[in-house]
């Protein structure tokens, strides 16, 4: 096997900006980077399954990762016993109605002749079970979410270790994915984008408004960490000693050592992600893959069920995309649906795997850590060049001033720069597909 030096190149180039942000900046900065940087990543890989594998144009990752932050929520939390004991059963029993009310109308709908008779039973079925659904649920509700409003206010979760919400995250993903693909999935790729992000913005639209899940846009905080906290390294004699011999303050080497077993365990989760990614690539269910994407009409000819392959490989990038939701959560230590932009967990996202090089996973790996480092550098990068090229300008120089707030357009702007250049010097990405 022939040794690439461009891809090590590459690779290289990305970890001398991070070492280079360690020496010119922080190593906090740098580690900072890194771990976020190997999250996107991971999000990449699960947006190139997807499209680079199969050609499925999904544009509602923000839903899939938000229901890995949910997780993290359910799975982690300690349970709030006043509020199940409020109204956590009236809940649970309407959510169980709702599911046996949408079971029901699936029924009619297979076992019943088409007609009058069929339609007037599904619409009564919906009508009447939406109402008694609401009569059992808002009681419910309303008791739970007055339960210490201003701290808790919701049910809680299992109180479980939250490494365990991670694989949890992307059942979640996989499960909306499942509902998605099957009534999405047998339209034309740009409808098929519109239904994904319209289908994000419901997830998000319950997370923000359902206060009893998971608080709403109140967030949950002080979720529990895979990794020991700073203050209990500080108050360790042992571990101040051995920064002491290092030539680190305590406060400082409690924040490096947090934060590089985050990137342990992240660079853990990663490297098992693409060996198998590689492995499920070339094998054949791999090019079987691609030439459903290259052809579909050819690959149905050959016997290929197209449609359950293209479920079967959304529901495992969505999978991946729910994993890395619940992982950058861990990170964050809170859940905040505030923050579940479609510009930063979509379009960045994108952005990765297009400059990285779609259908290759290395490529989206390499997207995922520049773009990234990118996104987050531009603006105090562009500062220190904007005020060096204004050096020369008289304070209060109208110029000067209107260059300098030009600074914050900086980010956006030179996506789109990175995302042209690439396109028309190396259309297939950096690393592009064999």
């Amino acid at each position: 096997m022939s040794i690439n030096y461009k891809n090590i190149a590459l690779f290289a180039v990305v970890a001398a900006l991070l070492i280079i942000t360690g020496f010119m900046q922080s190593w906090n900065v740098a580690l900072g980077l890194l771990n976020l940087g190997l999250i996107s990543a991971i999000m990449a890989l699960g947006v190139n399954l997807q499209w680079g594998y199969a050609g499925l144009f999904n544009v509602g990752i923000m839903g899939f990762v938000a229901l890995g932050g949910l997780a993290t929520v359910l799975v982690s939390m300690p349970p709030v016993n006043e509020a199940w004991s409020a109204g956590g059963f009236r809940v649970i029993t309407a959510l169980a109605l709702g599911i046996a009310v949408i079971f029901a109308t699936v029924l009619a709908f297979k076992r019943m002749t088409p007609g009058l008779a069929r339609t007037g039973v599904i619409i009564g079925l919906l009508v009447i079970g939406f109402f008694i659904y609401r009569a059992v649920l808002d009681p419910g509700v309303a008791a739970i979410e007055a339960v210490s409003p201003a701290a808790t206010g919701y049910l809680g979760g299992l109180g479980l270790p939250i490494l365990l919400a991670w694989p949890v995250g992307g059942l979640f993903a996989a499960a909306a994915a499942w509902a998605i693909g099957k009534t999405a999935l047998g339209l034309r790729s740009d409808y098929l984008a519109i239904a994904t992000l319209g289908i994000a913005e419901i997830v998000i639209a319950v997370l923000k408004n359902e206060d009893w899940l998971a608080r709403g846009v109140k967030n949950v905080v002080g979720l529990p960490r895979p990794v020991p906290y700073e203050i209990d390294l500080q108050q360790s004699a042992s571990f101040v000693a051995r920064a002491e011999s290092w030539g680190f303050d305590p406060v400082t080497a409690s924040t490096l050592f947090v934060k590089l077993s985050y990137a342990g365990l992240f660079l853990a989760v990663l490297l098992v992600l693409i060996w198998m990614s590689e492995k499920a690539l070339n094998s054949p269910w791999g090019r079987m893959m691609r030439a459903i994407r290259d052809n579909e009409v050819a690959a149905e000819a050959m016997g290929k069920d197209v449609t359950r392959r293209h479920l079967q490989i959304f529901i495992l990038g969505a999978a991946v995309c729910g994993l890395a939701g619940a992982m950058i959560t861990t990170l964050d230590g809170q859940l905040t649906p505030g923050t579940y932009q479609p510009l930063r967990f979509t379009f960045l996202i994108w952005v990765m795997v297009i400059v990285g090089g779609s259908g290759n996973n290395w490529g989206s790996v390499l997207g995922g850590f520049l773009i990234w480092f990118f996104w987050i550098q531009v603006e105090p990068i562009g500062t220190w060049l904007m005020v060096l090229a204004t050096s020369g300008m008289s304070e209060g120089s109208a110029v000067k001033e209107h260059l300098m707030d030009s600074v914050a357009h900086m980010r956006l702007l030179t996506m789109g720069v990175i995302l042209l250049l690439v396109l028309r010097f190396s259309p297939r990405g950096l690393i592009p597909e064999k």
